[in-house]
């Protein structure tokens, strides 16, 4: 018979609170996810109360106030604050987006912070993209050309240029795999959106020769054909990027050339 509950290693409890310190009138509750694998607990959802009268506007303040003012041992990744590097990545109150871009006043009640879904976790909010890199790897994302180098640079026309516009943008934060079910049943073989995304800006892209080969590695009923096109990738995407968009335009392109 089909078991349907987690294992008792992975049922998630109730963990400490903090409570605001006295005289604080503005406030907001946090509960973010913690686990620890060196400690072999379960994981736990920790409850901070937060008053944001001093305290940015952003979901990724509160979480470095709390980490520098109330406990120091939380852990999340984070470097710009700006929404370009993607490391901020997690799940927030149900949706992966960028903790540096949603404001917190987004939120009503209180704000859960859990790290992005159906990955392995190093720690806390930090996810082991371990394998998504090596996948982004593997569609060898760089200029592919056997014509010799030119004098100077390779030129693109402004329509050709055009063409990368919704593809180049990509911050490679993986909020958009990790929404998609196809990615979380079949992570080891199907690529996801976000790499079938970076594939596209390189087979479409006028200066890169190598796009028959590139099709060639994503020709495989699971590397590509595992999308279903449920669309939660272009709606979760904190840069209002479309990859059920490009990977259907791969699929066009897999047609054309049959």
């Amino acid at each position: 018979m089909a078991q349907f509950t987690l294992p008792a290693n992975s049922k998630v409890g109730t963990g400490k609170t903090f409570s605001a310190p006295a005289g604080a009138k503005n406030l907001k509750t946090f509960k973010i996810y913690r686990w620890d694998g060196d400690s072999g607990e379960n994981p736990r959802v920790d409850t901070f109360e937060v008053d944001l009268d001093n305290c940015g506007p952003m979901v990724l303040d509160a979480l470095i106030k709390i980490k520098n003012e109330i406990d120091s041992t939380v852990t999340f990744r984070r470097s710009c604050r700006e929404g370009v590097c993607g490391s901020c990545a997690m799940n927030i109150d149900g949706t992966n987006t960028l903790a540096c871009t949603k404001y917190i006043s987004d939120v009503g009640g209180a704000v859960k912070i859990y790290p992005l879904p159906h990955m392995p976790v190093v720690k806390d909010l930090v996810p082991d993209l371990t394998t998504a890199y090596a996948q982004l790897a593997s569609i060898e994302p760089w200029m592919k050309n056997q014509s010799p180098a030119p004098a100077r640079e390779r030129l693109q026309s402004p329509e050709e240029r055009r063409k990368l516009d919704g593809l180049y943008e990509c911050i490679l934060c993986f909020c958009c795999s990790t929404s998609c079910p196809s990615y979380w049943w079949n992570g080891d073989r199907y690529l996801g959106p976000a790499i079938l995304l970076q594939a596209y800006r390189w087979i479409i892209d006028s200066r890169d020769e190598d796009t028959g080969e590139r099709l060639d590695q994503l020709e495989d009923p699971f590397r590509l054909y595992r999308c279903h096109t449920i669309m939660n990738c272009t709606k979760t995407c904190p840069k209002g990027l479309n990859p059920a968009g490009a990977i259907g335009e791969i699929k066009k392109l897999m047609l054309a050339r049959q």
